[in-house]
């Protein structure tokens, strides 16, 4: 059974604007070891207007405050050697780290 990361976040505005955020969930199929987790969270933590709210086997759920947001985060994840899936992929993992194969 594969292990799950749950992540959460707080964050104080202290008097700023609040930005309408955006929550989505991009489906990472390859994504299924608490190492390749690590890996996409640290891909995904250092992008500004971005909050992770779960990450978990095979998809990441997340706050972003614009599509241009959502579109940095699946480049990172990408650049990080995943492939982001618009649907469930029951295929066998291709995980270039080879962890998950």
């Amino acid at each position: 059974m594969p292990r799950r990361m749950v992540l959460k976040f707080a964050v104080s505005n202290n008097n700023q604007k609040l930005k309408t955020m955006t929550q989505v969930t991009i489906s990472v199929p390859d994504m299924q070891s608490s190492h390749c987790q690590t890996r996409v969270n640290n891909a995904v933590k250092a992008l500004e207007g971005v909050q992770i709210q779960q990450l978990e086997a095979g998809k990441i759920t997340l706050s972003v405050a614009s599509d241009n947001t959502k579109d940095e985060v699946v480049k990172a994840i990408e650049k990080a050697g995943y492939t982001v899936s618009s649907e469930e992929d029951k295929k066998t993992s291709t995980c270039s780290t080879g962890c998950c194969n």
